[in-house]
């Protein structure tokens, strides 16, 4: 599969979510397998592009190509100088994001809210497309609800107006991420469209992978909130996707070793103070269902320092792999 002039291998993408696909655990999902891992959104106001958060989010520095940014907003103009922005400062491809459902985003006719224009969807499109010399990618879901699943409607403006690959997510905006995806509505629209097309949507193994491109003959698969404290999943999918082999989920002392290195990096992209904060949600992911997880959350959610929150990981998932009970004593 390619993305304009970029060969996406394995055909397994880590999908945009704000406030998790930064750049520590793109490089960190890059590195284990996925094929291409897009940036959570950038808004496309100005005022707030030299803000400490936006530059943090636009730090591409070493990433591997190649770099997917991206944008959300509801003006054309906007949106197309945004992209001109985030091309000038790394990135490779420009994916806009009609997908998201939440409120916030929402509330201002972003995100999924915009399918309910198609009108503005293709000049959104059509300005972004005209900003940039890189392929631009589009996001969507298969409509507002289920009395207007207009997404081949909207897939095939979006072509028209020149985007170079598309993301679809089985669900409609009003479901969020609650019920299961469908996966008929991608079909359809692969049927309608000659550009590569993308399924998204409860891809959380590798056989399910495998069975979602049977069902939509999609050109690749995305995988989002499954690859939370489970970054190998993706390169797992691409191994299986390739080999038919499965591959076993890492032992605990890699898995150790991975968080460990994932907690460096957070420390290091954000500063000791924010990225002890920002780890906290990725060790619950990392200890989902694991012994004496909730006392372990508890217990390491109150460290206040990159030292005590290392120490405190590094214990309890060496006691997991001596197979002992953890100990968890109260942070001072």
């Amino acid at each position: 599969m390619h993305i304009g002039p970029h060969a996406i291998t394995p055909k397994v993408i880590l999908a945009p979510m704000a406030g998790v696909t930064d750049k520590p655990f793109r490089l960190l999902c890059k590195r284990l397998g996925a094929g291409l891992a897009v940036s959570e959104m950038t808004i496309s106001d100005p005022r707030f592009w030299n803000t400490t958060k936006s530059r943090t989010r636009m730090d591409h520095a070493g990433e591997p190509d190649p770099i997917s940014v991206q944008i959300a907003g509801t003006d054309p103009a906007a949106l197309a100088e945004a992209a001109r922005f985030n091309v000038d400062h790394g990135a490779q491809i420009i994916d806009i994001n009609m997908g998201c459902p939440a409120k916030k985003v929402c509330n201002v006719l972003a995100g999924s809210a915009l399918m309910r224009d198609p009108l503005l969807v293709g000049r959104i499109v059509a300005a972004v497309v005209a900003a940039v010399d890189v392929p631009v990618t589009l996001k969507i879901r298969t409509g507002w609800d289920a009395q207007h699943k207009n997404a081949p409607q909207i897939a095939r403006i979006a072509e028209d107006a020149g985007i170079a690959a598309l993301a679809v997510h089985g669900r409609t905006r009003d479901q969020h991420y609650t019920g299961v995806a469908e996966y008929a509505t991608i079909a359809q629209i692969k049927t309608l469209l000659k550009i590569p097309v993308i399924a998204n949507g409860d891809i959380d193994s590798p056989h399910k992978a495998a069975c979602v491109l049977k069902a939509t003959d999609a050109d690749a698969v995305m995988v989002g909130r499954a690859a939370q404290g489970r970054p190998w999943l993706l390169g797992q999918i691409g191994h299986f996707l390739k080999s038919g082999e499965v591959l076993p989920d890492p032992a605990i002392p890699a898995v150790r070793d991975l968080l460990l290195e994932h907690l460096h990096a957070l420390h290091a992209h954000y500063g000791e103070d924010m990225g002890v904060r920002i780890a906290r949600k990725h060790l619950g992911w990392y200890a989902k269902d694991r012994p004496e997880n909730a006392a372990f959350r508890a217990v390491v959610n109150r460290a206040h320092t990159a030292d005590e929150q290392l120490r405190l990981t590094r214990d309890y998932f060496d006691a997991l792999a001596a197979g002992v009970a953890p100990e968890l004593p109260a942070v001072a």
